[in-house]
């Protein structure tokens, strides 16, 4: 069929709707030279035809990875025919493509995830044209070709930038930073209700084009629009405005303008598309660029709309769907020969009445993204419910949906992401509206968001705690601030009542996010909300964080939870756990990391068919403590590098006393699992300021360097004793003067490493040292079963574990005659070099062949970290301290790639047997005759735990041991 042919046929064609539309499709395809719909499993007509109320299919053509396709007889309204493939998109397989026609125009949408919509209109007397029936073969054959240029991720990136570099150069000139930010989300809104026709044609980037050169004129017709959108009957010139209200506009501020400021308003408003900005992002980017104190840079990235859909999810969308399947049975029964009963009715009723009471509640809701979708799931759902009720012959209203912004309610203690989230709901749901075929709200636009109240969730002012408002569900991500940053990132003054108005809930050492975890806990126990989900950094499985996620378990139950997941917090890449909880799991699937399992436990792992490993039982043990201890913390430039050290070690003091006694080699986690940097700390100790004094060199470096930043701490005897480290550590000192060397792991690494240090060196606060000088210690420590259990106990850091003295050491059940306190004692070298401690008779050659296989790996460890063709040993200029490595002359960069995590990244061939070898010896210390590489690490884990739970614990440790689910 030539185009005239089809132009002939069809213009004007007086055929119904029902008789022309499968002629008229035939032969667009002959015209075309496309196949015709004869597959009814990929390309056929009436997709859906047999659905369970009868009628019209979800679609009068479909082509699987193409489109669905609507045709209406010419003159109908083409939107009615859009919602129809909007409303049953799931059913079609969300094609790229949606297409509504009828006869003379064809609308092709374009319906890519993440994408706009950039609708394109093909008339009848087009398809002479050889380019527009190009572009109709790829919607049959290539709809990639149809795809928008540029992501709804990508415009909304560029648009914040637009507006962070207007905001910056504003500010540049002295303007107040907040009376900045709210003129520009003013603007912004205007842009975007603009481009949605909201306003009136051009309106507003007419306005700034024609007042470009005058910015006091451009300033008073902005105030003057600005106030008619916030009027119930607002003008500007001759157009009349709709009603927005919203509060968004009750306060009318326009700061100093330039003509540089209007020129970029009006390209902003001119050059980009304003409908088609992302709202999961849209608040989180704009904060970034128009707050001053936000930290994450503009092109720092965020976290993606699916991980937030895991706590969304379980929290809200599939409790609603349960209860909307129980309507559903309700509805099906009660179909009579004249349709639906007054119970089917009351039942679809019912269930419209509990979307429209539904309450979220965000209490830490930041610029809004999570309101946002949550808000999206409300809708998605009720429009699926439209949908399936229709289906089941139901009438339904196509007009307005029972959910909206009402749904939402927020706390956020930054009053402008406030605003942010504010704006974020309006633009995200009028969007949603529009792109789904239903009508927004309307007088006014804007319906008030009063429930996003600025102020604090946890504590009021005259410090009592904070009232949280009643709601179905909780969901959120409440702010990162680890315990040690509380006090410099919100005052002593603040988090001194913070603790004190939780004490007994929350306890002393715990991250400021578990704060939200017990307060969401409290109203779940006290009935006032039915669900919550809330993320945090993943170490709240452990150590004092744990203590919160214990009380829920305790008190309720953890239905749902990611342990592990990548996030990102104000543009960092961190590693987070996503925790759903409620006051008992009945009726819910209990589902951890995707899967089911029977019982989630508060260290966030759980319980399976085969094992029953709760390890947040596993208790501190007697016989490990005060052996593993952390480093001291410095708190200041207290290091040197080591060229300087060594000049100072040789300056004479006015005492007599060698700078030796407080200058000495110091050892962070990079030294460890890098190489060393040879960098040296100065260490007073308890010494008083007129003793550390004498040592000339080493305190006039502390006081210049450390004195002016200590004044300004919170604490005051980090302040009175400036010269002292922030936490000397006594206890690490007096243990260190008993042994020659100890035993070393970074706090945070990739790999489980331990290493041997030089008694003389200061190890850094990131180490955990165990003071301990035999290598049957050091061989347990780096054996598989010491390795599960701190993987298992500890946390993480973004994706390396974390090792501390408490959970993963104290915790740890060593072999028997071999735990900390068995070996505390004097040790003895054997012939190969290996030191054993001294322990009970027939422990002897268990300990022996561990201590051998453990010091074989590390001497073969340290003949790969440093060939002896490659470096050179220097002795230190005075006695005492272990000697330095330096390179060979032409083994500078061979040397360099020469570090523990190198060679744990790829283990050779000799390193596997190694430790295999020292694993084998370990096994057979615990009396594990049956072991093999091969066994499973729940089985070993199934092993400690009861090794642990038989030992004594000390008389001042709690049980934590929680209840077995039934």
């Amino acid at each position: 069929m030539t185009p005239d042919e089809f132009i002939a046929a069809w213009k004007d064609n007086p055929l119904t709707e029902r008789a022309g539309a499968q002629q008229w499709f035939s032969d667009l395809c002959d015209l075309l030279g496309v196949p015709k719909p004869r597959d009814a499993d990929n390309y056929c007509f009436e997709r859906g035809a047999r659905k369970s109320g009868g009628g019209e299919g979800w679609a009068d053509v479909w082509r699987r990875g193409c489109f669905g396709w609507e045709n209406k007889k010419p003159g109908r309204d083409l939107n009615g025919a859009l919602k129809q493939l909007t409303d049953y998109a799931l059913n079609l397989e969300s094609p790229p493509l949606l297409v509504v026609a009828d006869r003379e125009r064809i609308i092709i949408h374009t319906a890519f995830t993440g994408y706009p919509d950039e609708p394109r209109e093909i008339r009848i007397h087009d398809l002479s044209d050889p380019a527009q029936r190009e572009i109709l073969r790829w919607v049959f054959t290539d709809p990639e070709k149809l795809k928008p240029t540029k992501s709804c991720q990508a415009i909304t990136k560029e648009a914040a930038t637009k507006f962070a570099n207007l905001a910056e150069t504003m500010r540049k000139r002295g303007e107040d930073w907040q009376r900045v930010a709210h003129f520009l989300v003013q603007c912004l809104f205007c842009l975007f209700a603009e481009d949605e026709r909201l306003l009136p044609g051009d309106l507003f980037a007419d306005l700034l084009k024609n007042a470009q050169g005058d910015p006091g004129k451009a300033a008073k017709r902005l105030g003057t629009l600005f106030a008619a959108m916030q009027s119930p009957h607002g003008e500007y010139g001759d157009h009349d405005i709709a009603w927005f209200n919203g509060g968004l506009f009750n306060t009318i501020d326009i700061p100093p303008l330039s003509p540089a400021d209007l020129v970029e308003l009006h390209s902003a408003a001119r050059d980009m598309d304003w409908c088609a900005i992302d709202p999961t992002i849209f608040g989180t980017l704009f904060e970034r660029g128009l707050d001053p104190a936000a930290r994450a840079p503009l092109g720092a990235h965020y976290t993606d709309v699916d991980t937030i859909g895991k706590l969304i999810d379980p929290v809200v969308t599939q409790p609603l769907l349960l209860e909307w399947e129980a309507a559903q049975a309700i509805i099906q029964a009660g179909q009579g020969k004249k349709g639906p009963t007054r119970k089917a009715r009351d039942a679809y009723q019912g269930f419209l009445l509990r979307l429209y009471e539904f309450r979220v509640l965000d209490p830490a809701c930041g610029s809004g993204n999570f309101l946002y979708l949550a808000l999206k799931a409300l809708r998605d759902l009720e429009k699926r419910v439209q949908v399936e009720a229709r289906d089941l012959g139901i009438p339904t209203t196509d007009e307005f949906l029972q959910t909206g912004p009402h749904n939402i309610l927020g706390l956020e203690i930054n009053e402008f992401a406030a605003e942010l989230a504010r704006v974020t709901v309006w633009i995200g749901d009028i969007q949603w509206c529009r792109r789904n075929g239903y009508q927004y709200s309307k007088d006014p636009i804007l319906k008030p968001l009063d429930a996003i109240q600025h102020r604090d969730a946890l504590i009021n002012p005259d410090g009592t705690e904070a009232e949280w408002p009643v709601a179905d569900v909780i969901v959120g991500n409440p702010p990162f601030l680890g315990d040690k940053k509380m006090l410099g990132g919100l005052g002593a003054q603040y988090v001194t009542r913070l603790r004190k108005r939780y004490d007994g809930r929350v306890p002393g050492g715990a991250d400021l996010v578990t704060y939200w975890f017990e307060k969401a806990r409290a109203q779940i126990a006290a009935g006032k909300t039915r669900y919550a989900g809330l993320v945090a950094t993943n170490s709240i499985r452990g150590g004092a964080n744990r203590k919160v996620l214990d009380r829920i378990v305790e008190t309720g139950a953890i239905f749902n939870a990611w342990s592990d997941e990548p996030w990102i917090n104000e543009g960092a890449a961190v590693r987070v756990s996503l925790v759903a909880f409620a006051a008992t799991a009945a009726e819910r699937p209990i589902v951890l990391d995707g899967n089911p399992i029977p019982a989630i436990y508060a260290d966030l792992s759980g319980s399976t068919a085969e094992h029953e490993n709760d390890l947040t039982g596993a208790r501190v043990l007697s016989a490990n403590l005060r052996a593993a201890i952390q480093g001291p913390t410095k708190g200041g430039a207290f290091d040197i590098p080591g060229v300087t050290a060594r000049g100072w070690l040789l300056l004479p003091n006015i005492h007599g006393k060698p700078t030796s006694d407080v200058l000495k080699p110091w050892v962070n986690g990079l030294d460890v699992t890098r190489r060393h940097l040879d960098n040296w700390i100065i260490d007073f100790a308890d010494m008083d300021e007129a003793d550390a004094s004498l040592y000339e060199a080493p305190f006039e470096h502390v006081r210049v360097c450390v004195f002016p930043a200590r004044q300004g701490v919170a604490r005051e005897r980090r302040k009175r004793y400036w010269w002292q480290f922030n936490e000397p550590a006594p206890g690490l000192r007096a243990a260190l003067s008993l042994v020659s060397r100890y035993i070393a792991t970074p706090e945070v690494s990739k790999h489980r490493v331990f290493v041997w240090l030089n008694a003389a060196t200061m190890p850094d606060k990131n180490l955990v040292v165990i003071v301990r000088e035999d290598d049957a210690t050091f061989g347990v420590l780096h054996s598989r079963p010491h390795r599960v259990w701190a993987l298992k106990m500890g946390t993480s850091l973004e994706n390396r574990p974390r090792y501390t003295s408490s959970s993963t050491f104290r915790t740890f059940p060593f072999p028997d005659g071999l735990t900390p306190a068995d070996t505390k004692g004097p040790t003895e070298a054997l012939e190969s070099g290996a030191v054993l401690p001294t322990v009970a008779a027939d422990r002897r050659a268990v300990a022996a062949r561990i201590a051998e296989a453990a010091y074989s790996l590390n001497e073969r460890r340290e003949s790969w970290l440093n060939p002896k063709e490659w470096i050179e040993r220097v002795p230190e200029v005075v006695p005492g301290y272990p000697d330095r490595i330096v390179p060979a002359p032409g083994h500078e960069a061979e040397l360099k790639t020469r570090t523990l995590t190198n060679l744990y990244n790829k283990p050779p061939a000799w390193l596997n047997y190694a430790h295999q070898t020292l694993d084998a010896a370990v096994a057979a210390a615990y009396g594990w005759t049956d072991y093999t590489a091969q066994l499973p690490d729940e089985e070993i884990l199934r092993r400690l735990l009861a090794l642990n739970l038989q030992r004594p614990m000390p008389a001042e440790a709690r049980k934590a041991i929680r209840p077995k689910a039934d």
